[in-house]
């Protein structure tokens, strides 16, 4: 398909040239190539195709380098990244030193706030709303109609996560414009949970769309350059007070609520846009939309290709290529073996049953496994409160998104000695999805509650056995991580965990070195050791970062056995840090001690491997430091004097 508006807009100032009759054809375009780019390289498709219409009318009526644009999760961003200046970057898309798959600040001023999290945009906006009141650089329609105006982008279901229901509770409390803008496509990342999910499908099945009193031609005489509201003090039109849903559940956080309307319909949402983004009190704009919008296989398939690794179209067959089994299939197939094997086990996930592997279980077991909705804390809370009668709870969480529920794992789990089992997925560097998706500090959140059991798995088989040994840990919250990447065959067997245990892969008789490797950085230790003098080096699969296994430790250290802690985690908090506390604990010399993990600075988004060598943690670079202890010692000779 050809780009010819597509390659003429540089910024949106480019697109406020174009006509309203020529905005379908950029928006087909912008779909071209989105799918065109995700094909080769994956990345967030249907999002982000169900929202071509609604950025572009946000930017042909609002101006974004002087108002606020708040996103929400973020990754329905592309379609604005293509409007404001970044076409470039995209056939780089998620790669190093290409477009990032989420906004950031690093890459335009565009983009206020580097966002992967849901639910955060309405308190965001909230904030900026009051702060720009604060600075008198507010809109204002009587006094200054040069301010500037915010609107919150929320969508995928976000709007039904704690926080952005905090964020409402206080939007309503504004005296001054604030419009949210909602993208109701009618999903999650998967399909929506819960009685707000069902209260949006009733509203759309009940409600027509608003009818617009003005024709949108008529509206759009002039434009751009637009015919604005001339009257300022009749800021509620009657077409806009026609649009107002009136029963709205919003209405009871004190926002006025407008729609549904189509938001495929370009003319209808700029007409709209234009009437509501002068209202000076907070506004909802309720906007349906179809996720992957554009292609009939992302259309029937939306949470499929949500976010897919590359794929090729063909004779009408969609083919996802393929990278081998991954650790999420892994724990999938684990996860059913464990439901099976016991009627008191339970499991939970927040709004990501494909990404965390736990669909299959759903449909299988669909009263003993559930999809809670993007809601971590919730999820948390819930299975404490299964735990407190007798259930044993699995929590599958993306690393980065356990994050969100700290606190209930602290208060309603460690606290009360609940065993919850959290398993990890996405442990460590993640890729394409860079710095707001790396599960980079759960060691270091989890190890500071009493009684917690932190495990990680290698392969397949030690992802089975660790959750076979989460099943003992009764006395309070336990946890195994695991990565976004394959499982590795490099180890032939492992045998069952022991608690505080470490399990040795490489054998030395006279070790010169011990690399402790957590979770698969042992598998780069193994791969290191391998390419160097392994006869010399003894590698461990350390399986617990607590209890730590001190035995060897003390082992080692007092043996003058230097140590190379390994693991895809800071290093501050982590697992190296538990060595060298155990270390010192027992009076052992922690000099001997390398931790290496991830640094103290952000890794931006490229692929795994990448990351993995920017941090130092690959097998070549483990292999250079390894080998600094294997180079014999040089032994001074002295110099001699002559008279």
């Amino acid at each position: 398909m050809p780009t010819e508006l597509l390659t003429t807009i540089n910024s949106p100032d480019d697109l406020r040239k174009l006509s309203v009759s020529q905005l379908p054809q950029l928006a087909e375009e912008m779909r071209h190539a989105i799918c065109e780019q995700v094909k080769k390289s994956g990345g967030h498709l249907a999002p982000n195709l169900g929202v071509v219409e609604l950025m572009i009318a946000l930017h042909y009526v609002f101006d974004f380098s002087h108002d606020r644009l708040l996103f929400d999760v973020g990754h329905q961003c592309y379609p604005h990244k293509l409007l404001t200046g970044r076409q470039h970057l995209l056939g780089k898309l998620r790669q190093k030193g290409g477009m990032s798959g989420f906004p950031s600040p690093d890459e335009s001023p565009f983009d206020l706030f580097a966002v992967g999290h849901a639910g955060t945009a309405i308190s965001t906006a909230v904030g900026m709303a009051r702060g720009d009141t604060i600075h008198g650089e507010s809109y204002e329609p009587e006094t200054n109609q040069d301010g500037r105006r915010v609107v919150a982008f929320i969508g995928d279901a976000s709007i039904v996560n704690g926080v952005a229901m905090e964020g409402l509770n206080n939007a309503g409390t504004l005296k001054r414009q604030m419009l949210i803008v909602l993208n109701d496509n009618g999903m999650s990342i998967a399909n929506p949970q819960g009685a707000i999910a069902d209260y949006f499908d009733h509203l759309r099945v009940g409600s027509t769309y608003r009818s617009m009193k003005k024709k949108a031609k008529n509206v759009m005489k002039g434009l751009p350059g637009g015919s604005l509201l001339k009257d300022m003090s009749h800021r509620m039109t009657e077409m806009l007070k026609d649009a107002i849903f009136e029963d709205s559940w919003f209405e009871h956080f004190g926002i006025l609520s407008v729609g549904p309307i189509d938001g495929h319909d370009l003319p209808s949402l700029i007409e709209m846009l234009l009437e509501v983004r002068d209202v000076d009190r907070p506004l909802l704009l309720h906007a349906h939309t179809i996720k992957g919008k554009g292609f009939e296989y992302t259309e029937n398939n939306a949470t499929e290709f949500h976010s897919p690794k590359p794929f090729e179209v063909s004779d009408c067959a969609v083919t996802v290529q393929s990278s081998g089994r991954s650790f999420t299939a892994a724990f999938s197939d684990a996860l059913i073996d464990l439901l099976k094997q016991d009627s008191k086990v339970v499991a939970a996930t927040a709004a990501m049953p494909d990404g965390t592997g736990t669909k299959e279980a759903i449909t299988l077991f669909p009263d003993r496994v559930w999809d809670t909705g993007i809601c971590e804390s919730h999820a948390m809370d819930m299975l404490a409160g299964l735990a407190k009668t007798g259930c044993k709870p699995f929590f599958a969480v993306y690393s980065t998104f356990l994050q969100r529920a700290f606190d209930q794992a602290f208060q309603e789990v460690a606290l009360q000695g609940l065993p919850v089992r959290l398993c990890l997925d996405r442990a460590g560097v993640v890729g394409g999805d860079g710095a707001v998706h790396h599960g980079f500090c759960d060691i270091s959140l989890l190890r500071v509650l009493p009684n917690a059991t932190l495990l990680a798995a290698i392969d397949e088989t030690t992802l089975k056995h660790g959750l076979q040994c989460m099943l003992q840990c009764n006395d309070g919250l336990s946890a195994i991580r695991y990565p976004r990447d394959s499982v590795s065959e490099l180890v032939a067997d492992s045998p069952p965990f022991v608690i505080g245990k470490a399990h040795c892969i490489l054998e030395s008789k006279e070790p010169k070195l011990a690399i402790l490797g957590y979770g698969t950085p042992a598998i780069h230790a193994l791969e290191a050791a391998q390419r160097l003098d392994s006869q010399s080096i003894a590698v461990y699969d350390a399986r617990f970062a607590k209890p730590v296994d001190g035995d060897l430790i003390e082992s080692l250290l007092s043996n003058s056995i230097p140590i190379i802690t390994v693991e895809d985690h800071s290093t501050i908090g982590g697992f190296g840090s538990a060595v060298i506390e155990e270390a010192s604990n027992r009076n052992l010399d922690t000099s001997l001690v390398t931790v290496l993990g991830l640094p103290d600075r952000w890794i931006g988004h490229g692929s795994r491997k990448e990351q993995l060598e920017e941090a130092g943690i690959d097998a070549t670079s483990i292999a250079l430091v390894a080998e600094k202890f294997l180079q014999p010692t040089k032994t001074e000779i002295p110099e001699i004097v002559t008279s």
